[in-house]
């Protein structure tokens, strides 16, 4: 059994997540979420949407880039 890098648990069907350069072994989404998701770079919260790119910073939502300065930014519809 493979033990989740998040909370330690041991269990027979976690998952290997990667992302970029970084993997990780999880034994939920819950987990894998909170080791790998991005932050906003504003108000610091887990994206788990597309969220809102700004000159190569990721912001949840575009009140938070805009908050940052970043006045051409739109939320996806």
């Amino acid at each position: 059994m493979a033990t989740c890098d998040t909370c330690g648990n041991s269990y027979d069907k976690t998952m290997t997540i990667t992302r970029d350069d970084s993997s990780g072994v999880f034994d939920s989404f819950e987990c894998a979420t909170h080791a790998m998701a991005p932050t906003c770079a504003h108000c610091g919260v887990r994206i788990l949407g597309h969220g809102v790119e700004a000159d190569g910073v990721i912001y949840c939502c575009a009140h938070c880039a805009r908050g940052s300065g970043e006045d051409q930014v739109q939320d996806r519809a």
